[in-house]
C-alpha cells in the first residue's frame, strides 16, 4: 500500500508520468492490494468471532473502522472535493464486516459460491435506477463518479467472503496453524500489522509533505 501510494505521489509532484499510478501494472497492484486488505478483514473476522461471537469487541472495532473512514471522506472533501474518497477501502470493510455476519455460520463452500456470486455479478448486472449518490456503495451502478478510492460491496466483498470461508475451512478441520507466543524479532515484525489503521491514516500525510519537502529543497 505505502509503495502504491509512494508512486502515486510520485506523479501527483510530476516526478513520473500523470498516468503511471492508475494503469497498467500499477492499477492491477492497486487491486490486488485493496483485496488482500478484505480478504485479511474475512480472515480476522473468523479468528475474532468464529467460535463466539463478542459483541463489544466487534462494535468497538467497527467504531474505530468506520469512524477513520470518515475521517478519510472528511480530509479528502476538504483536500479534493471534485474526487473526494466517499466508499473507500475503510467503508468497505467496515460494511464487509457487518455482512460477514450473516456468513459466520454458513458452511465454507456455499460461503464460496456467494463470493464467486459477488464477483461476477458486476460484470453482468448493472442498474441506472442505482446511479444516485446513496446507491453508489452497490457498485452496481452504470456511472460512477470520479474518486481517489473506490471499493464498494460488488465485486469487493467477495475477497472477503474468501477469506471468512477460508478461515473457517481450515479451523473447523484442524489445519489452521495456532498461534505461538512471538519471540522479540516477532514482535518487532508484527508491529505494523497490529498497528495497519494508523499506518493506513498517516502513512499519506507523511509521503506527501516529504515530497513537498524534497521538491521545494531541489527547486
Amino acid at each position: 500500500m505505502v509503495i502504491y501510494h509512494f508512486t502515486f505521489d510520485l506523479a501527483l509532484f510530476g516526478y513520473v508520468p500523470p498516468a503511471t499510478a492508475i494503469t497498467g501494472g500499477w492499477a492491477l497492484f492497486a487491486k490486488l492490494v485493496a483485496g488482500s486488505f478484505l480478504f485479511l478483514a474475512g480472515v480476522s473476522l473468523w479468528l475474532a468471532h468464529g467460535r463466539g461471537m463478542r459483541w463489544p469487541a466487534f462494535w468497538r472495532r467497527l467504531g474505530v473502522v468506520t469512524g477513520a473512514a470518515f475521517l478519510v471522506t472528511a480530509a479528502t472533501y476538504v483536500a479534493m472535493p471534485q474526487s473526494f474518497i466517499y466508499f473507500g477501502i475503510l467503508h468497505s470493510i467496515a460494511a464487509c464486516s457487518l455482512i460477514g455476519l450473516a456468513f459466520l455460520r454458513l458452511p465454507a463452500p456455499a460461503t464460496l459460491a456467494v463470493a464467486l456470486a459477488v464477483f461476477l455479478l458486476p460484470q453482468y448486472v448493472r442498474f441506472d435506477a442505482l446511479n444516485a449518490p446513496w446507491f453508489w456503495w452497490t457498485g452496481l451502478g452504470t456511472y460512477w463518479p470520479p474518486t481517489l478510492d473506490y471499493e464498494p460491496v460488488f465485486p469487493w466483498l467477495a475477497p472477503f467472503l474468501a477469506g471468512l470461508a477460508l478461515a473457517r475451512g481450515l479451523d473447523l478441520s484442524g489445519r489452521l496453524p495456532r498461534p505461538r507466543v512471538p519471540g522479540p524479532v516477532a514482535r518487532r515484525l508484527a508491529w505494523p500489522g497490529r498497528h495497519s489503521l494508523i499506518i493506513y491514516l498517516v502513512h499519506q500525510p507523511v509521503l506527501i509533505a516529504g515530497l513537498w519537502l524534497v521538491t521545494q529543497a531541489i527547486r
